[in-house]
């Protein structure tokens, strides 16, 4: 939970960041009004941030893993060349209509392939080597993720994982029934310790993880 400073520092960066264009405000609206658990949305900082990574990698494949409702997606896909395509994935089947509305409304829908289904089905189809990819899913496969993107990004791709300090609760006294929590300690363990890669967790509202592939 955010603390009152917190909160007040959060909405300063907001106040001095480049706001968001008119379908992102839209989308962040009524994703709040109309959708459950809208915290699951990257929204604004986050949004940006996304942006910034991919306009400086230029990506030619980026893949996700949770679109929700597709915010973090038109973000990310700023930074694509004309060729460039994102494969986008969400298991919730409800959200379908919504995200493909969004989509629709932007002059970047063509570079945007949307799959609804398991991404622990549906990762091992693709035969896409990634440059960029960014995790916001379920929580418990954060190591299944992990180990079956890894070797489809290229070396010197970069992978982004959120969530990974999972309201604080990696440093504090765990639940033994906190499946979640454990899974994300074990995940940035695992992360810390491959040799393959090299890591960067930043304490950037609830925690991502970068991974570049040496």
């Amino acid at each position: 939970m955010f603390t009152l400073i917190e909160n007040q520092i959060e909405e300063y960066c907001e106040e001095h960041t480049t706001p968001e264009n008119g379908l992102l405000y839209k989308l962040n609206r009524e994703t709040h009004l109309k959708v459950m658990n809208p915290r699951m949305l990257s929204g604004h900082l986050q949004g940006a941030f996304l942006t910034f990574v991919s306009k400086m990698l230029k990506p030619g494949h980026i893949l996700e893993i949770g679109t929700y409702t597709g915010y973090s997606t038109l973000c990310l896909a700023e930074g694509l060349p004309e060729n460039g395509k994102i494969d986008t994935l969400e298991i919730d089947v409800e959200l379908e209509d919504m995200i493909r509305e969004y989509f629709s409304q932007s002059p970047l829908n063509e570079k945007i392939n949307l799959i609804i289904g398991d991404a622990l089905e549906i990762v091992p189809m693709l035969d896409t080597v990634y440059d960029l990819v960014f995790i916001d899913a379920e929580k418990r496969h954060y190591t299944d993720y992990y180990k079956m993107i890894l070797p489809k990004i290229r070396r010197g791709g970069i992978m982004l994982v959120d969530n990974v300090l999972w309201n604080e609760k990696v440093v504090g006294e765990i639940n033994e029934k906190d499946f979640d929590t454990k899974e994300i300690m074990e995940f940035n363990d695992m992360v810390q310790k491959d040799n393959s890669v090299r890591n960067l967790l930043l304490p950037f509202r609830d925690g991502i993880m970068m991974i570049e592939k040496l």
